[in-house]
């Protein structure tokens, strides 16, 4: 078993990398979606009431047992999406075809952007209550389930070849595949990503639990509202407080439930050797230790296998397309006749909306992209430096991952935005320093996907393969070219992918920054997309926002899904 990157060998091309007429579809239909967000909130209410958020010590299990919910709804619908999303993509050619454009694009939609427009068009058909609920948990959703797709899609297509052929001979249904098989390989790569969508939801959750706009007060009674209001009233003790809880929920999550799961999945890694210095967590021993599991196990043992033939009933062994397959080309013509109505009927309501701005505000956003991509790069370039040297380090290092683990998910989750007033005003004196500024919150928001990938593919470096550069006698940057490199690529594309997409994501609040009563805004599309919801204008925001999604999505296809095809033909362990 091997890492594929051979001197002197040349790859074949990836294919799939130009833009194909599913990109252009699938951006009319988000353009048009967008549209209709935009004209369903015009409609919305004028007032909307907040909630009244108390400053009390006990009402803080009570908030976070509220932010914790909500958090742990949206990562449910995002693991549900990530399996059958990734498998669909991974296993089905057609499909894939506009499944991964349509996931380049949605991860691509600035969420933080839109959020105005998703609560406006929200609570103008359903109850307020339900509206704000149900938008902070499709916030979160948009923040926690890209990453994750990213990663189980790279796992299913990394899968080495010879464990595919094991599970065809022995006619593995699908449900054995997945449960025996592609869960395994891919579970490491799923809990890392995991920790770093509930990371990076702890921000989102944040930003929803303390939206107003005007006279509409969208709060939620959660941590963040907690947060927001003790720093209106400059309650130090109170701050104190609501941050002290917030890290001891991430602590309580991590030992809980992440470093448990971490030595579980241990057990799945290819290596022929047992490693040396194996994850350790004192719930896992716990768990295993107690008598009630092997009773609630016996228990449960009946069920578990009445649910396994149902699904092996479901998902039989996969067949060859068949003479019966063409039956279904009726309704695959009236789906793409779906697709196309829908397509011209965003073309048409997003134009209407287009048409208003005018020429200077197209070039203002033209000019705004090009600075917000050249710091999207110098966050990026700034982030590999030093995520991978301790990606690495955390990821082979069992032990000093024991201590450094828990530290990175507390900082990781400690939401940015509380960072950033206190950035612009340290900076403000610099010569460039709102530039500075932004590049430094961007890169707050963008490195953690990138530490978190690459600590999950230093994890999953087989042991034997590390003693075989042993005995070589290989070190410094020669292990490095050989196994580490190599072995980290599919991990650092994830990444790389999820993290771009993140910095231009956190560029909406970092361009554009309101500090002491006073705004400060730098040039970028960022600062764009938020002065034009400050300003209630609808159009320039949707001509921003597709403009920023347009640029991300032709980034994806030039460049990130070229690289990940290069992962699937080279760089993966056989």
């Amino acid at each position: 078993m091997t890492v594929q990157a051979r001197r002197g060998f040349t790859p074949t091309p990836p294919d799939r990398p130009r833009f194909t007429g599913a990109d252009g579809i699938i951006l009319l239909i988000v353009g048009g979606l967008l549209a209709l967000g935009v004209w369903a909130a015009e409609a919305a209410p004028a007032e909307v009431r907040g909630p009244e958020i108390s400053l009390s010590v006990g009402a803080l299990p009570f908030y976070a047992l509220h932010s914790v919910g909500r958090m742990a709804a949206a990562y449910a619908l995002s693991l549900m999406f990530t399996l059958i999303y990734g498998y669909v993509a991974a296993y089905n050619p057609r499909a894939e075809r506009v499944l991964m454009p349509l996931l380049d694009v949605l991860q691509s939609v600035p969420i933080l952007s839109f959020l105005p427009v998703v609560l406006l068009s929200l609570t103008a058909i359903l109850p307020e209550g339900i509206a704000v609920e149900l938008a902070s948990v499709v916030l979160i959703f948009t923040s926690q389930v890209w990453n994750m797709t990213f990663a189980w899609y790279q796992s299913l297509t990394t899968v080495p070849r010879e464990l595919r052929e094991a599970s065809s001979i022995f006619r593995f249904t699908r449900w054995r595949r997945l449960t025996t098989l592609e869960l395994p390989f891919g579970a490491l790569a799923l809990i890392w990503n995991s920790m770093m969508s509930w990371a990076g939801g702890w921000f989102f959750l944040m930003a929803a639990e303390i939206f107003t706009l005007g006279a509409r007060d969208f709060r939620l009674q959660g941590l963040g509202a907690y947060l927001q209001t003790a720093a209106n009233e400059e309650n130090l003790t109170a701050i104190g407080y609501g941050i002290a809880t917030l890290i001891i929920v991430i602590v309580l999550l991590d030992q809980l439930v992440w470093r448990p799961l971490l030595v579980w999945a241990d057990r799945f890694k290819l290596e022929m050797v047992e490693s040396d210095n194996p994850p350790q967590s004192w719930f896992y021993d716990l768990l295993q230790s107690a008598a009630l599991k092997d009773t609630i196990a016996s228990v449960f043992a009946p069920l578990g296998r009445m649910f396994d033939a149902l699904m092996d009933r479901l998902l039989p062994l996969p067949r060859e397309v068949s003479a019966g397959a063409n039956r279904s080309s009726g309704i695959g013509w009236l789906f793409l006749g779906g697709i196309a109505v829908a397509a011209l009927a965003g073309t048409v309501l997003g134009g209407r909306l287009l048409l208003q701005v005018s020429l200077d505000q197209w070039i203002g956003i033209g000019i705004g992209v090009g600075a917000t991509f050249l710091r999207v790069v110098a966050a990026l370039t700034i982030a590999l430096i030093w995520t991978v040297p301790l990606g690495v380090y955390i990821g082979t290092q069992p032990r000093a991952a024991a201590v450094l683990q828990p530290i990175v998910q507390i900082v990781a989750s400690i939401p940015a935005t509380a960072l950033f007033p206190v950035l612009v005003l340290a900076l403000l004196a610099a010569p460039g320093g709102l530039n500075i500024a932004a590049v430094l919150l961007m890169l707050l928001g963008t490195q953690w996907y990138l530490l978190f990938n690459v600590i999950a593919g230093a994890a999953a470096i087989p042991q034997d393969l590390r003693y075989t550069t042993d005995l070589l006698q290989l070190s410094g940057w020669q292990r490095w070219r050989t196994l580490i490199l190599p072995a980290l690529f599919p991990y650092l594309i994830t990444g790389m992918i999820t993290a771009s997409g993140g910095a231009w994501n956190a560029s909406i609040v970092a361009e554009y920054v309101v500090f002491g009563g006073q705004a400060y805004q730098s040039i970028g599309v960022g600062a764009q997309i938020t002065s034009a919801t400050a300003d209630g204008d609808y159009p320039r925001l949707l001509a921003a926002t597709l403009t920023m999604v347009i640029t991300v999505v032709a980034i994806n296809r030039l460049v990130w899904r070229r690289l990940y095809r290069l992962a699937e033909n080279v760089y993966r362990m056989e």
